[in-house]
């Protein structure tokens, strides 16, 4: 049997599949929302509601809300730079945006 390591493992492999392969179709744009789908957002809610309790799992919940913010800075430059950067530029620049709101978030979240 696959140990819950291995079975994450597996999980997020099939996620880069589909997407890699949304990427190809003629929907290519349906890629974007693969991302989203709540894979890792599921196994930590499981992890923190089974391990930790209810009040914790909405605690984590209302953090992961918060969280949108730093994603929807990353949209935002890959959106803006790639009319100025190449695409590699592009990701490590809006990668950066997103480690810096990250942060920002992680430091001044009240807990």
């Amino acid at each position: 049997m696959l140990s819950s390591l291995g079975f994450k493992a597996l999980l997020g492999a099939l996620v880069v599949l589909i997407m890699a392969l949304l990427a190809r179709s003629k929907n290519y744009y349906i890629a974007g929302l693969i991302p989203l789908f709540p894979t890792f957002a599921l196994m930590a809610h499981w992890i923190v509601g089974s391990e930790r309790g209810v009040e914790e799992l909405k605690k984590t919940v209302i953090f992961g809300a918060w969280a949108m913010i730093p994603y929807a800075l990353y949209l935002f430059c890959v959106y803006w730079l790639i009319d100025y950067w190449r695409l590699e530029a592009t990701l490590l620049g809006a990668s950066l945006v997103w480690i810096l709101a990250a942060s920002i978030l992680i430091y001044s979240y009240p807990t």
